[in-house]
């Protein structure tokens, strides 16, 4: 609807707080992505995202999820609704930067403000979905989302990420 590109990169912070990009299809009209590949145009769209998420976050705490996000294009809130935006991620688990199953990574800026016990889900390689997100997914608060995720990792089996895989595609 906005043009190319169609692949979103978004800088995130995964296992021992190394830094990489999650990749995604873009669902944001162009001109509010932030990000070095969006230039000036990027710093705008971040100003904007930060009155966003004053104004419209429906969470508390270091994670944002902004209510009715107006940069979304139609087509965007398709692929957002079914987490298909989410799709170029198999490329970050070739890459080894992800996993199929585990924590959500999060942006640098999220993760500067983690309290000290909230870094444990850092201690594996995040995961393109898990226990949080089959779990509540982004009704849950940011310590709702930390204590699955703890609890996932402290618990770990096989037939719990098969659980989860299962589950993935019906929430």
């Amino acid at each position: 609807e906005s043009g190319a590109p169609i692949i979103y990169k978004n800088e995130r912070v995964g296992q021992s707080g190394k830094k990489f990009y999650a990749y995604k299809f873009r669902s944001l009209y162009t001109k509010y992505c932030t990000g070095a590949q969006f230039g000036q145009n990027g710093v705008a769209a971040l100003e904007k995202e930060k009155e966003l998420i004053k104004i419209q976050s429906v969470k508390l705490g270091p994670v944002y999820k902004i209510k009715n996000d107006p940069r979304v294009t139609p087509f965007g809130r398709f692929i957002r609704r079914f987490s298909l935006d989410e799709t170029p991620q198999f490329l970050n688990v070739v890459l080894g930067n992800m996993s199929l199953v585990g924590p959500r990574p999060h942006q640098p800026r999220e993760v500067e403000q983690y309290e000290k016990q909230q870094k444990i889900v850092m201690s594996v390689k995040p995961g393109m979905t898990g226990l949080s997100q089959v779990s509540g997914r982004s009704n849950l608060n940011f310590d709702d989302e930390v204590k699955l995720d703890t609890f996932y990792l402290e618990n770990w089996t096989i037939l719990m990420d098969l659980i989860i895989l299962l589950k993935t595609p019906f929430v």
